[in-house]
């Protein structure tokens, strides 16, 4: 009885993956721990690679999973820089001399 031997799984390093996927590392890393990403994993010590079949598979479930826009942020909910309104009751500040 002969064994058949799984077929070779592709790897792609981190410069591929950007050309597939064009996405901050830091999106990449917080998609990756939440689950919604193909987790990467160490080849050697030094040298990180992700699964391009699983990659692969990912971009076609976005490409049949349309994601609608984010909403846009409220301004008027800032809280570190408010937002100006048009009613200027304020006198304009001296010119500088």
């Amino acid at each position: 009885m002969a064994q058949t031997t799984p077929p070779l799984r592709r790897t792609i390093k981190k410069p591929q993956l950007h050309q597939m996927v064009p996405l901050a590392d830091s999106t990449i890393w917080e998609m990756e721990r939440r689950g919604e990403f193909p987790k990467r994993f160490l080849l050697t010590p030094r040298c990180v690679v992700w699964d391009l079949a699983e990659v692969e598979a990912w971009l076609e479930r976005r490409r049949s999973q349309p994601i609608r826009r984010a909403p846009a942020p409220d301004v008027r909910l800032r809280v570190s820089r408010p937002v100006r309104t048009s009613d200027r009751t304020e006198a304009p500040p001296p010119p500088a001399r």
